[in-house]
């Protein structure tokens, strides 16, 4: 089966090699080389990975040293990174290029074990005669490929040597062997990237699940899927998608979540069955936390952040509730609210509060940067792009988000063009900057923000509906100002802040905060900072009174909320609701927040119905 399945995947390399690149056989373009320089970026770009799979490289040679063997690990781009090879036979493994720094991409060189291994993304032999080129005809090539932990293709594996007689049929042993250890450094680094979470090993003999699972899982606390194996990407068939990230256990294994918390409850293995009826041993492997305690206090700082941005409002602790929960799921995220309702605020108090917290945070506003920046903004540029481009090139915003959370604003406002390329990065994680032919991996959570109603975007055919359903893989609706019932406490805060940055006193007079939660704040948080930072600019050391605040605010109501007396109303003019309010108000001694709580409404609103119900607080007149 593999040879067929070999012959088969040889044959379509060829086809590519002919139909796409455009290749002749009798055109050897010869042995390609990078530099020295342009290798060691390559090998920073794989990172991490390269150190585990030398390990996993030294292993395999071990297995066929002193049979004119090489082993070689290539990048994504099929550029060799590390060699090993036997000193003898290595000049003339060198001279056919099997060397670090050469260059086996399909499209440059044909068909050949490493380029053709990236096209197909399988294990493969490609000896002697299945070479493109006549000058590769000596080679016998066998390529795994090294998926990263998101299913992408990191690097290859590949052993090769030079006239192996026989078929292809004879390098059994080298596939076998080369896709073992390429599965082994794959699995060894998925399971160092997700030491920090519970580890789930799956597998059908019960004595090698501990060390050699053949599906591997890696969990929150909450048992949602944060990360999958190559093994696990291929045996579990999501809901929808193909992708097993970001569902719960329960999508696959009958009693999934009861099963998987026994697990975490003890050591010892349990059985596990999936939907489809497989039934595998499992067992389960903690969060390798260095310090229990400084975690906890980690988590409970990060938390501390989103909590830091509300007071008891209901809708808003269910709103921090929620984004607790999602702070480090692998999700993207939509912010929905009115403008200088606090977006920008949610998505960094999103990033403090995540795993994330430690790379960076980089905003954009799609609506205040000229269309013609915005793409060379996100996704920079190469060296020499464009006239007045800067000469070393420019990182792209993306790629200065690596690691951490890119914060896209007012998304309903970028152009449809640039929509299509931000959908391509999101679906395949990786930037091409412009002027480059080389993309480059990206690792970064996205959370956008709009105050537009993005359906009725899609209906006027200005916003791709697709990139909506990639944006939002959980939206969260912020509230208004005006819906709020922790005005008070915001005051106090945002007053406390702005008062610090000045270096003057944070005080208010009753009739100013009064006046303050009575207005409606049609532009929300940013508005109300804006007043206090206004209002703190003219007042003296007694604190801000009424005539330092701006005209909207002060000649507003003045006759209610100044310490002028109000004529009460005829009898003509008397409303019942009016006398409803006062009658309760009076009743609770003047106790707005007593009244709030008995309505079952916001201290504001009360104020708000008094201010236009012509109610004034008898301690502040005079």
């Amino acid at each position: 089966m593999a040879q067929e399945s070999g012959e088969r995947l040889i044959r379509q390399s060829w086809l590519r090699c002919a139909q796409e690149y455009g290749l002749e056989p009798e055109h050897n373009p010869g042995i390609r080389q990078v530099s020295a320089g342009y290798l060691q970026q390559r090998r920073q770009r794989v990172g991490e990975y390269l150190d585990i799979a030398r390990t996993g490289m030294d292993q395999l040679y071990g297995h066929i040293a002193g049979q004119g063997y090489t082993t070689m690990l290539a990048d994504s781009d099929g550029i060799t990174l590390e060699c090993r090879s036997d000193e003898r036979a290595d000049p003339a493994l060198r001279a056919a290029g099997l060397r670090e720094g050469t260059v086996w991409n399909e499209s440059v060189v044909g068909t050949n074990g490493i380029g053709t291994c990236i096209a197909e993304q399988q294990t493969l032999t490609c000896h002697r005669t299945d070479h493109f080129y006549a000058g590769h005809l000596d080679l016998s090539c066998t390529a795994a490929p090294l998926h990263d932990p998101y299913g992408r293709v990191a690097a290859v594996l590949d052993i090769s040597a030079l006239s192996v007689p026989g078929a292809r049929a004879g390098q059994q042993l080298a596939w076998h062997l080369t896709s073992l250890y390429a599965r082994l450094i794959e699995d060894s680094y998925f399971s160092h990237h997700f030491s920090d979470h519970w580890l789930l090993r799956l597998g059908r003999n019960a004595a090698f699940v501990d060390n050699h699972a053949d599906l591997i899982l890696a969990l929150d606390d909450d048992g949602l899927i944060v990360g999958a194996n190559t093994g696990a990407r291929q045996i579990l068939q999501p809901p929808s998608g193909q992708d097993p990230v970001g569902h719960g256990i329960g999508a696959f294994f009958r009693d999934g979540n009861a099963r998987v918390h026994a697990l975490k409850k003890r050591q010892d293995s349990v059985r596990i069955r999936s939907w489809s009826d497989d039934n595998f041993h499992a067992a389960m492997s903690q969060p390798r936390r260095a310090a229990t305690r400084g975690r906890a206090a980690q988590a409970n700082a990060r938390a501390g952040s989103l909590q830091a941005i509300a007071g008891n409002d209901t809708t808003m602790q269910r709103l921090i509730a929620q984004a607790t929960r999602l702070a480090s799921k692998p999700i993207d995220l939509l912010i929905q609210g009115e403008t200088g309702s606090g977006k920008e605020v949610l998505a960094r108090a999103l990033h403090a509060a995540s795993d994330r917290s430690n790379a960076a945070f980089v905003a954009i506003n799609c609506a205040a940067l000229p269309e013609s920046l915005i793409e060379s903004e996100l996704f920079g540029y190469a060296p020499g792009t464009f006239t007045g481009a800067r000469q070393q090139g420019m990182k792209g915003l993306l790629q200065q988000a690596q690691g951490g959370t890119l914060f896209l604003d007012e998304i309903g406002d970028m152009p449809v063009a640039l929509q299509t390329r931000l959908l391509r990065v999101l679906a395949e994680r990786e930037v091409l900057p412009l002027g480059s032919d080389t993309p480059i991996a990206l690792d970064v959570r996205f959370i956008t923000a709009t105050h537009r109603d993005l359906t009725t975007l899609i209906a006027a055919g200005s916003f791709r509906e697709d990139l909506y359903y990639r944006l939002a893989g959980g939206t969260l609706s912020l509230p208004a100002l005006r819906q709020r019932s922790d005005v008070d406490w915001l005051i106090d805060r945002l007053l406390e802040n702005e008062a610090e940055a000045l270096g003057c006193r944070a005080r208010l007079k009753p009739e100013v905060r009064e006046r303050l939660l009575a207005h409606d704040w049609p532009g929300n948080i940013r508005e109300l900072r804006n007043v206090l930072r206004f209002a703190l600019a003219l007042a003296d050391d007694d604190g801000i009174d009424m005539a330092d605040l701006p005209a909207s605010l002060a000649t507003t109501d003045t006759a209610v909320l100044t310490n002028e007396r109000v004529t009460p109303p005829t009898d003509e003019q008397t409303e019942t609701p009016r006398e409803r309010l006062l009658a309760h108000l009076r009743e609770q001694d003047w106790n707005i927040a007593q009244v709030a709580r008995d309505l079952s409404v916001a201290r504001s609103t009360v104020y708000r119905r008094m201010a236009r119900l012509q109610i004034v607080d008898p301690r502040y007149r005079h």
